[in-house]
């Protein structure tokens, strides 16, 4: 007897029918089905990370062989090294970092999750995301613009960005970068007001908020962020919008003089912009790495069999480390010429954050000691995210120092600390969730899900977590040799008689390093290819997955959750939720599970053994 039996009925009504006149694409294509949506943000994501990859390839084998002509392109320029920055970050962090996890998994994961058949608006579901497809091509279409693509980085800082006739870049490329940025912001505010919404209002019966499992408490944390952060910066680029076109001067000071042209007028400050951006800018670090936390968190207790450890005190560590967020953006300022007072306050409040995030690490190492794990490979990718946030996290106290950050900021370090602790720790989470949230991303009413290969997924884990460290720890070297940000070439800096300047020479000697990182890169973006490589695979010849694969306790792995769902609508059952997840007990021999939606308790010898589902 299974914990599924004694469960009442439910009130489903299977699936909605298509009208026989409309085109089965375009219903698939346009639906406000949480699943399609969700799926259709992955795949937009999945572009998105290809293109911004290529884009950071070119951008290292430029700073090695600068002389190297781009094909179909010819040699690239400064500005086009500057455009190449700009929308390798914007890409990866908007449409990469921010969409995947919580659009696209949120999306896909997240009703179920909470017992939920749906979206609380799913209208406002659908076109958040095409508002965010139409950001994607917007920006993208900035590279064809007369006079080039946007120059100004992610941070897009002023007063340059103020001006049209500033210099490359900075016309008809930067609007465009201004309208993507606006549009994007308006879609994932509506996308995080649809998902607060969905957790407030579409819960399941007994799912309390101390049951909730900590990837719902990483969603509607991050959800919580975007709302405040999002606002706050399409609140900024209409001030800038309003500087380059209409006349004001938000972020222009009085008797500026820019590319030969004096402005006169209002007297706006630049610094303006920087606190409305940071504003948005930190708590931007937090939207898209609390996702991967939540799930990290429940796949170590998953594969180690184990209850996490200190459960309540991980949902209040995600809120603290939300509330945190959003009160140190100043620390991106120390250059700035800030207060001494406030440099300070900023230093504290970063050192801070610190706390929620070590208990969170102890808190994992906790859950997997002395366990006997499963090495499955969403377990390896979750513990790889483990690795990647204590390395790249050590190297935050140091950043949050004044005294420190005055030499770092413009450096490689900063890079590579952002790099290791956001972007690649952020892709281990994702992947970990690709890996373990495939069957349900693959199950349709017609087949069960799929399960992705596990030896191609151990090679592609090593090789992406040899990559990833190959590539940031000898930026951190770099850095503090003094290699700056932004600079398209490292050699042929002219000094006094046409020798090196000392500048130069102290650069030409990080080529050695710098052709190592560009290897690694190489390495590393090949490497993806057996991801790609398994993906289309298993898409289509991959091994059916049970009902539940991992002996998840979660409800998205309920059996009238899954998209397949063999029985009847009269024969599936209503869903309630009995208890906190991850429920474990284990022996020498087998190891049982006690779903959140099974209404009995280990007593009763009614659990599922290991041994009925794991997974070939």
């Amino acid at each position: 007897m299974t914990p599924h039996s004694n469960i009442p009925p439910t009130r489903f009504h299977g699936p909605r029918k298509l009208n026989p006149k409309r085109n089965p694409l375009l219903s698939s294509v346009f639906s406000t089905d949480h699943r399609i949506i969700g799926i259709e943000y992955l795949i937009l994501a999945l572009i998105a990370v290809v293109i911004g990859t290529l884009l950071s390839l070119l951008m290292r084998i430029h700073i090695v062989w600068p002389d190297w002509p781009l094909p179909l392109h010819g040699p690239i320029l400064p500005e086009d090294y500057l455009a190449l920055v700009t929308i390798h970050g914007t890409i990866m962090l908007f449409f990469v970092l921010t969409t995947a996890p919580q659009a696209g998994f949120g999306n896909l994961i997240l009703p179920a999750q909470i017992g939920a058949r749906s979206m609380a608006f799913p209208g406002l579901n659908a076109a958040s995301f095409w508002l965010t497809a139409l950001a994607l091509i917007t920006l993208l279409s900035s590279t064809f613009a007369p006079g080039g693509a946007a120059i100004s980085g992610w941070t897009a800082y002023p007063p340059l960005s103020a001006i049209p006739s500033a210099g490359p870049g900075q016309a008809l490329g930067m609007d465009l970068w201004l309208a993507s940025i606006a549009l994007f912001a308006i879609a994932s505010t509506a996308s995080s007001i649809n998902t607060l919404t969905t957790i407030l209002r579409n819960r399941c019966p007994g799912m309390t908020w101390e049951r909730l499992p900590l990837t719902v408490w990483g969603w509607f944390t991050a959800a919580l962020l975007s709302i405040i952060a999002f606002s706050v910066l399409l609140a900024a680029i209409l001030l800038l919008f309003c500087d380059r076109h209409a006349g004001t001067s938000f972020f222009l000071p009085n008797g500026d003089l820019v590319n030969g042209v004096l402005h006169q007028g209002g007297n706006g400050s630049p610094l303006l912009w920087l606190h409305l951006f940071w504003f948005f800018g930190h708590p931007e670090v937090y939207i898209a790495i609390l996702p991967g936390m939540g799930l990290t968190s429940m796949l170590l207790a998953n594969f180690s069999h184990r209850r996490v450890f200190a459960y309540r005190t991980m949902i209040l560590t995600t809120l603290l480390i939300g509330l945190l967020g959003i009160l140190l953006w100043g620390h991106h300022m120390f250059v700035a010429g800030l207060n001494p007072f406030a440099s300070s306050a900023f230093s504290i409040s970063t050192m801070a954050i610190a706390l929620p995030a070590a208990a969170k690490v102890l808190s994992w190492l906790a859950t997997t000691w002395r366990s006997r794990p499963s090495y499955k490979t969403p377990m390896l990718f979750a513990l790889g995210f483990v690795s990647l946030f204590i390395t790249g996290g050590l190297t935050g106290p140091i950043l949050a120092q004044p005294i420190l950050d005055e030499y770092l900021h413009n450096t490689f370090f900063v890079v590579a600390h952002f790099h290791l602790i956001m972007a690649m720790a952020g892709i281990f989470g994702l992947y970990a969730a690709t890996y373990y949230w495939f069957p349900l991303l693959t199950a349709t009413r017609s087949h069960p899900g799929r399960l992705l290969s596990e030896p191609l997924g151990h090679l592609h884990f090593w090789c992406t977590l040899i990559g990833a460290y190959a590539v940031f720890l000898p930026m951190h070297l770099t850095g503090l040799a003094g290699e700056p940000r932004h600079y398209a070439q490292l050699t042929g800096i002219p000094g006094p008689g046409g020798s090196l300047s000392p500048a130069g020479a102290l650069l030409s000697h990080t080529l050695p390093l710098n052709r190592f990182i560009t290897y690694a890169a190489l390495f590393l973006a090949a490497a993806q290819l057996l991801f790609l490589l398994n993906l289309a695979r298993s898409l289509y010849k991959g091994t059916f997955a049970s009902s539940n694969p991992w002996q998840a306790t979660t409800l998205e792995w309920h059996p009238t959750m899954n998209p397949f769902t063999p029985s009847s609508a009269s024969d599936t059952s209503d869903i309630s939720v009995h208890r906190m997840p991850c429920h474990y007990q284990s022996n020498k021999v087998e190891i049982s599970f006690l779903p959140q939606w099974a209404p009995v308790s280990f007593a009763q010898d009614e659990i599922q053994n290991a041994t009925d589902s794991k997974p070939e």
